[in-house]
């Protein structure tokens, strides 16, 4: 009960000095050299200085100490906001930077990726172009080309050929180039 009765008394003594307030700034209204502008921490000051009179008046300390605290962290309440506020705008503005980095990174990705397809292609290419070389020879000449390329380039262009002329071309390769061939041929990945 007695915190209800100060709240109420509190609150009628914010509101008494609000209205004083009014009051003197309409009574010195009409001479501009009577009138004074305050800022938010002065108009604060003021106002916490006028409460501490009014409840002195009463003569309550522990409503003063009350009424006081509770300006007090009023006053800490205003500022952690804006201070929450400021982070928000803060973080948005990060978030619109990271946004933009993420838009760059990704154009570069598909770049590359485009780059390694058309690499990819023309690998693709070459080793048809060399397969139709190859399925022209004769199985001697064919095998001796065979042992001597790179074995990864040999077992794909022995992939892509007819069995027939592969088994045509292992005959005629050395029998432990052959083999080797023949086992990389069998774990090819198709």
């Amino acid at each position: 009960m007695k915190r209800v009765l100060a709240n109420v008394l509190i609150i009628l003594s914010i509101f008494a000095v609000s209205v004083c307030a009014v009051a003197k700034d309409e009574n010195g209204s009409n001479s501009n050299d009577g009138k004074r502008s305050y800022t938010e921490s002065e108009f604060h000051a003021a106002v916490v200085k006028e409460v501490n009179k009014r409840m002195i008046k009463l003569g309550r300390k522990e409503i003063v100490n009350f009424s006081r605290e509770l300006l007090e962290k009023e006053h800490k309440l205003s500022l952690r906001e804006m201070s929450i506020e400021k982070k928000k705008q803060e973080v948005s503005l990060s978030g619109k930077g990271l946004n933009k980095k993420i838009g760059k990174f990704q154009e570069r990705q598909s770049k590359l990726l485009a780059c390694l397809n058309e690499v990819d292609k023309k690998k693709k290419k070459r080793i048809q172009h060399m397969v139709d070389t190859i399925s022209g020879m004769r199985p001697n000449t064919a095998a001796e080309v065979l042992s001597v390329q790179d074995a990864e380039i040999s077992v794909q262009i022995l992939g892509l050929l007819d069995s027939a002329k592969v088994s045509k071309i292992f005959n005629q390769m050395d029998k432990e180039i052959s083999a080797r061939l023949q086992k990389q041929y069998m774990t090819m990945k198709k």
